[in-house]
Order: C-alpha cells, then sequence, then structure tokens
C-alpha cells in the first residue's frame, strides 16, 4: 500500500488541561485536549489515505471526524440547547451517512466542518452551568454529563483514529 501521507505529526501544540483548576476548568480543559487531538492526528493526511477503508467497514479517518461534527451538533446545539432542525449526515435510512467518504470530499474541509461544530458546541457550553438540565431528551442530562460523555466519545473515536494513521503510514504519538 502506497501513502502519500507524511508520515509524521505535526509540532504539539495541543491545550493540556489545568492541573490545578476546579471542576468546570478541568473538565473543559480536558474536552478541549481531545478536540485539538482528532486534529492533531489527522493533520498531515492526504484526503485519500484520510479516507482509505483499512477495516471490513466504513470506517476510516475521514468517516470518523465526520462523525465527530455530527456528534458534537447533536449532543450540545439539539440536546442541552434544544435546537431542532440540525442537519445531520446519518438518517433512519442511513445511519452511517456520515462514514461514506467521496473523492470530492476533502480532509482539510472535513476538518474545518469539525472545527465549526467545535466552536458552536462552545457558545453552547458558555451559556450553562453543568448542573443545568438539557432542553432536548426529556431533560434527562445535565451539562456536566453531556460534556463527560463528550470527552469519552471523542477519546474513543480518537483511539480508532491513532490505530488507522499508523496503519497507513506508521505515524505515532501521544
Amino acid at each position: 500500500m502506497t501513502s502519500t501521507s507524511t508520515g509524521t505529526l505535526p509540532p504539539d501544540d495541543r491545550p493540556e488541561p489545568p492541573g490545578d483548576g476546579d471542576e468546570r476548568a478541568t473538565i473543559d480543559g480536558f474536552l478541549e485536549l481531545q478536540r485539538a487531538t482528532v486534529v492533531y492526528k489527522a493533520t498531515g493526511l492526504s484526503d485519500s489515505d484520510a479516507a482509505r477503508r483499512l477495516l471490513p467497514s466504513l470506517t476510516t479517518v475521514s468517516g470518523l471526524i465526520r462523525h465527530l461534527a455530527d456528534v458534537e451538533r447533536s449532543w450540545f446545539r439539539e440536546v442541552m440547547d434544544g435546537e431542532q432542525g440540525i442537519a445531520y449526515r446519518w438518517s433512519d435510512e442511513d445511519p452511517d451517512g456520515e462514514f461514506r467518504i467521496t473523492e470530492a470530499d476533502s480532509l482539510d474541509a472535513i476538518l474545518a466542518d469539525y472545527l465549526d461544530a467545535v466552536a458552536e458546541s462552545r457558545a453552547v457550553q458558555q451559556r450553562y452551568a453543568f448542573d443545568d438540565l438539557c432542553h432536548g431528551r426529556e431533560n434527562r442530562f445535565t451539562l456536566r454529563w453531556i460534556t463527560v460523555h463528550l470527552i469519552e466519545e471523542t477519546a474513543r473515536h480518537i483511539g480508532h483514529i491513532d490505530i488507522l494513521r499508523e496503519m497507513l503510514d506508521g505515524a505515532t504519538g501521544e
């Protein structure tokens, strides 16, 4: 398999969570680290490598990042803020829609969309306290729960991206 990727990760300038912060600063800091790690792990991949299927599934680096963009929008805008009518790439007819990558999909555009989704989520996060209940899903979750869930979801998929990146070009890193 020929790779057009660089095989190296960029200099690591990801934010560090505070070592002595309060609960909000610590939890938000860990989510910001995970969000930055998504971009860090994908940087340097070509469009074709980011879209390359190495597993017997639709899982690709690009697909995982598009999935994470939709997850950010779902949990923060729809569930926490109660916003309706958000466009997602998945549907009842195609529950894996965000993983369907074509030659027309560029990694730069996918990363830009992910960063837009993160900015939208941050704006929602800033409007609420950790104990505030969400407006969607029958008010079952607090902002704290949603934020911790996003840390878990993002970190799990970073593990997938990390393995795919190593398989694609051998690049490894924290």
